[in-house]
């Protein structure tokens, strides 16, 4: 009974995270080599520096994350749109894209 306690319990806690990073997988041959490559653009970057791919997440040679936040409260007439170019996104009224609400909750970043 306590298993299936614990079982129900990590299935709830799953369900509330929102993973939004990833870690790459090392292999003998990503421990000796200076550069890693992105794995959305497919650029090469010196280990240990830091970039934004064109799919807006921050990146390492180890771990990629996105670099955004994913509004999740916001008025019902309100919608979010994301924006590739600023890598955020924009909550506006669903009738009228030029007056922005207000966002009371979000996930990332």
């Amino acid at each position: 009974m306590k298993y299936l306690a614990l079982a129900l319990l990590l299935c709830v806690l799953t369900s509330l995270s929102n993973s939004q990073c990833y870690v790459k997988q090392r292999t003998p041959d990503t421990e000796t080599q200076t550069h890693c490559q992105d794995d959305v653009d497919l650029t090469w970057h010196p280990k240990g520096t830091k970039w934004r791919n064109s799919a807006c997440q921050d990146c390492t040679c180890d771990s990629c994350c996105a670099g955004y936040a994913t509004p999740t409260k916001f008025p019902k007439d309100c919608v979010s749109v994301f924006d590739q170019e600023a890598c955020q996104y924009v909550v506006h009224k669903k009738d009228d894209p030029s007056v922005l609400c207000p966002i009371f909750g979000a996930v990332g970043k």
